[in-house]
């Protein structure tokens, strides 16, 4: 297949941190996603009564709608440009499944963060997970929007350019990293950067350089949210100084480590 992407949304995803893709998988088969996972909510789609909770977390769903929107040929070919061609590993599951609903509560996980790539100390301590410069395990964060998403939908709020500024904090650390826990203690550091939305339709795809600075919100709209976030998975870790051509991801952790030793 063609690259799917152009030289400007290389140089965006370079610069900012992300890409939105629309129509990376179809609205069909978002359908028959949202149609598994409503098996699994403790509430009636149909009786909005029963949204009583602002988030239900639903995990590691590998049925053919949620593979198959994870490995469309436009998404591979995307993964390949990025990432790097046989650099990163096939997706088999869709990981967490956030599903929020309209609500005034607190759900209490909208902090900005970035998202951890290797286990800690605790393999099963999700916020001793680590994450380091040369993003070891993660090739990609990505957000699937599985139901339509507005501006009053919850959409995954993003700080543009933060991933530049979090590979500077990361650098010190060298292999051992910094843990998720650690990391985000640290984020009220970083320069002022403008936050966008990652709205869309379902079947939109935000491709996001592993080191983006991301949070939740309330949910403000009136239909649930469906959203998964799944990481795309990486043989091994990225090389990032040696010479020559290089991937966008690992270009712009370089580019990001060469201003700050300005």
């Amino acid at each position: 297949m063609y690259n799917i992407l152009n030289p400007q949304q290389i140089q965006s995803f370079i610069t900012d941190g992300f890409i939105r893709i629309d129509h990376a998988f179809s609205a069909d088969l978002a359908c028959a996603a949202r149609d598994i996972l409503w098996k699994d909510i403790p509430a009636n789609p149909d009786d909005s009564s029963t949204w009583t909770q602002p988030v239900v977390w639903l995990g590691m769903y590998t049925e053919e709608p949620f593979i198959q929107a994870a490995n469309t040929a436009i998404l591979h070919s995307a993964f390949d440009q990025l990432v790097g061609k046989e650099k990163w590993i096939p997706c088999r599951s869709m990981g967490a499944f956030p599903v929020r609903f309209p609500s005034e509560i607190d759900s209490g996980d909208t902090g900005w963060h970035v998202d951890a790539s290797f286990p800690g100390a605790d393999p099963h301590d999700f916020f001793a997970a680590r994450v380091n410069v040369y993003s070891k395990g993660r090739g990609l964060l990505m957000l699937f929007l599985f139901s339509d998403v507005s501006e009053l939908d919850a959409p995954t709020r993003i700080l543009k350019g933060s991933h530049l500024d979090v590979a500077k904090l990361l650098e010190p650390e060298g292999e051992e990293g910094l843990s998720f826990m650690e990391l985000a203690k640290k984020l009220a550091e970083l320069p002022k950067r403008e936050e966008a939305l990652a709205i869309g339709k379902a079947g939109t795809v935000y491709l996001c350089h592993p080191f983006l600075v991301h949070a939740a919100q309330r949910h403000c709209g009136l239909t649930p949210k469906f959203m998964a976030q799944p990481p795309l998975l990486i043989r091994g870790t990225f090389d990032i100084n040696r010479a020559g051509p290089c991937s966008p991801v690992e270009e712009a952790i370089r580019t990001a480590l060469s201003s700050s030793h300005i």
